[in-house]
C-alpha cells in the first residue's frame, strides 16, 4: 500500500514507523515545514501530487492536563482545523480508506465505565481538557458521515486509551501522566530528594497503554480493514491508580523515597477505562505489561533526553 502517515514524527507516528509490517509498504509521512495540515489549500495540493491508498492520521496537538488547561483555544482550533483538512482533502482526492487516531477523551466526564462507542455525546466532556475532545469529536463525526453519503468511502476511528511510550513527551509542562512521572521520579532519584509529590489523591484510575502495541493494532487495522468496526476503542481492559503508577516507575528507575499528595491540585474524572469489547470480538490484544513498557520508555528517556 502507499500510506499517507501525518503525524510522523510524533509517538504515535514514529512507533507505527517502527513497526516490522512498515517495511512492506511505501509510508509518506511529511513533516510540518513539508505539509502544513492547518492549510487546506496545502493539503490538497499533497493529494495532488501524491496518489494515495489510505490515510492513517495520527497527528494532532497534544498535552497532558496542564497543557490542555493553559491553552484550550490551541488544543480546539489546531486539532479541529488539522482533522477537518486532512479528511476532506482526501475525501475530495477520491482515496477510499482512512484510519482517524481519536481518542478517550469523547467520552463523557460521567459515563459509566468501561466507556463503549455508543456513548459520545451522551454526556458533558471533562472541563479540563473539553477544547480537545470537541476537537476530536467533530473529526469523528465528519468521518462517519462521509460514509453515510457514500458507502464506498472507509473512513474508520481508533479510539485509544492514554498512550505512552519512545518518542513520548517528557517535559511535565506538556506531557501525559507517566512519561511526566518518569521525569519526575528520575530527577528525584539524581538528586537524592527527599520526597515525590503527587497531584490529589493519587486513588483516580487512569488506563496507558504501550505505544508499541497501539502501532501494532494500527497495522493489523490497515490489513483488516474491511472487518474494522467504523468506530473502536484500544485499550487494554483494565486499569490502574495514579499512586500504582507512581510505585511501578519508582521500582523501575530505583526510587525509593516516599510520595506526598498536593491536594488543592486536580485529578480529572475519577476513572476512564474503555470497552474492549468490540476489539476482543475483531481478534487483537496489547502485548506489553506495564513494568515492561515503562522500562522501555525509561531506557529512551536515558538514551536520548
Amino acid at each position: 500500500m502507499k500510506i499517507l502517515l501525518t503525524g510522523g514524527r510524533g509517538m504515535v507516528g514514529r512507533n507505527f514507523l517502527e513497526h516490522p509490517s512498515a517495511n512492506d509498504h511505501e509510508i509518506l509521512a511529511p513533516t510540518s515545514t513539508e505539509l502544513n495540515l492547518c492549510n487546506f489549500e496545502s493539503v490538497t495540493h499533497y493529494f495532488k501530487a501524491n496518489p494515495i491508498d489510505i490515510v492513517v492520521h495520527a497527528a494532532g496537538r497534544v498535552g497532558g492536563i496542564q497543557a490542555n488547561m493553559r491553552e484550550p483555544v490551541s488544543f480546539l482550533v489546531e486539532n479541529m482545523d488539522i482533522g477537518r483538512n486532512i479528511v476532506l482533502a482526501a475525501h475530495q482526492a477520491g482515496v477510499k480508506n482512512l484510519l482517524n487516531l481519536s481518542s478517550s477523551c469523547m467520552y463523557p466526564r460521567n459515563a459509566p465505565n468501561p466507556l463503549q462507542e455508543d456513548m459520545v455525546l451522551n454526556g458533558e466532556l471533562e472541563p479540563t481538557n473539553e477544547g480537545y475532545a470537541l476537537a476530536k469529536i467533530m473529526v469523528a463525526k465528519l468521518c462517519e458521515y462521509i460514509m453515510r453519503e457514500d458507502a464506498s468511502f472507509r473512513y474508520k476511528t481508533l479510539i485509544p486509551c492514554n498512550i505512552y511510550g519512545p518518542y513520548d513527551k517528557f517535559d511535565p509542562a506538556h506531557s501525559h501522566l507517566l512519561p511526566a512521572v518518569i521525569h519526575k521520579i528520575h530527577q528525584a532519584k539524581i538528586s537524592n530528594a527527599d520526597e515525590v509529590e503527587i497531584w490529589g489523591t493519587g486513588n483516580v484510575r487512569r488506563e496507558f497503554m504501550y505505544a508499541g502495541d497501539l502501532a501494532d493494532c494500527m497495522w493489523k487495522a490497515l490489513t483488516d480493514f474491511s472487518a474494522l468496526p467504523s468506530m473502536m476503542n484500544v485499550g487494554l481492559g483494565f486499569d490502574f491508580s495514579i499512586l500504582d503508577y507512581y510505585k511501578a516507575v519508582a521500582d523501575v528507575v530505583g526510587y525509593s523515597g516516599p510520595f506526598t499528595h498536593d491536594l488543592t491540585k486536580p485529578e480529572g474524572i475519577a476513572q476512564k477505562l474503555v470497552s474492549v469489547e468490540k476489539l476482543d470480538k475483531w481478534g487483537w490484544r496489547a502485548s506489553a505489561s506495564l513494568t515492561e513498557g515503562i522500562a522501555k520508555t525509561y531506557k529512551f528517556y536515558l538514551e536520548n533526553l
